[in-house]
């Protein structure tokens, strides 16, 4: 706990048991109360590697709900919990769980009710293995969301994010796509009801065993950015209504 709130981190694991313990050992349990782990029907043992390593609380999909789906299944259960922070990190060990202790006290401390640990902030991204086009790709959709959002984010894209628990229980997310846009429609909500976003530089790593979208899917999701930044901006200017905002 910080100043008596409780801090939860959620792991959205698919296929995660080769990277698994080494990110569940670099949680500071000194704050850190619960840990959530949502196995999204992996075909790895990563739900018996968690046992294992003594997580408590392991959600476990019948079938492969997809990206967003699975945090949806993440943030439900931290709250059932009783968290006041939620800090969601990927179990693949591409971000450091190090940061967690700075980016829960910043929302401990009502400092912003929204924290992202960003790759883009410093040199992390390309020193830790980005590939090119990706990084490519993370500025020039970046600079199109800020434009149509109106903010001033270092980046949309990263996986390592963390919520007051106020801000998750005012979040439509069930409308949201279960698929990796979830993430930018999660952003998008989030400043559509006025909440600010803080952002920490974060390392990252990019190797065999940690999970990375292809290609194709790589462009599915840019699309989608593209797609929400519009539907963002038109609800703004009154032209459209979308069930995420409501």
């Amino acid at each position: 706990m910080i100043k008596g709130k409780k801090i939860v981190v959620v792991l959205p694991a698919y296929n995660a048991s080769l990277t698994l313990e080494r990110t569940y050992r670099e949680i500071d349990f000194s704050i850190v109360d619960d840990v959530v782990l949502v196995d999204d029907n992996s075909r790895d043992n990563t739900s018996e590697v968690a046992a294992q390593l003594g997580i408590r609380h392991i959600v476990r999909h019948e079938n492969n709900r997809g990206y967003g789906g699975n945090q949806k299944s993440c943030y439900k259960k931290a709250l059932e919990l009783g968290a006041d922070v939620v800090i969601m990190v990927h179990p693949d060990y591409q971000y450091t769980p190090l940061l967690i202790p700075a980016i829960s006290h910043i929302i401990a401390n009502d400092l912003y009710p929204v924290v992202l640990a960003s790759r883009i902030l410093g040199k992390g991204a390309l020193k830790g293995g980005m590939p090119m086009y990706k990084y490519i790709a993370n500025r020039f959709l970046t600079f199109f969301e800020n434009v149509m959002i109106n903010q001033k984010l270092s980046e949309y894209h990263t996986g390592y994010r963390a919520f007051s628990a106020d801000v998750l229980r005012n979040l439509n997310l069930e409308a949201n796509s279960d698929d990796f846009v979830f993430d930018n429609e999660m952003l998008s909500q989030i400043f559509m009801k006025g909440y600010e976003i803080g952002e920490v530089t974060c390392p990252t790593k990019y190797f065999e065993e940690a999970s990375s979208i292809n290609f194709k899917r790589s462009m599915e999701y840019g699309l989608g950015v593209l797609r929400v930044s519009l539907q963002h901006r038109l609800h703004m200017w009154g032209l459209m209504k979308h069930k995420r905002y409501a």
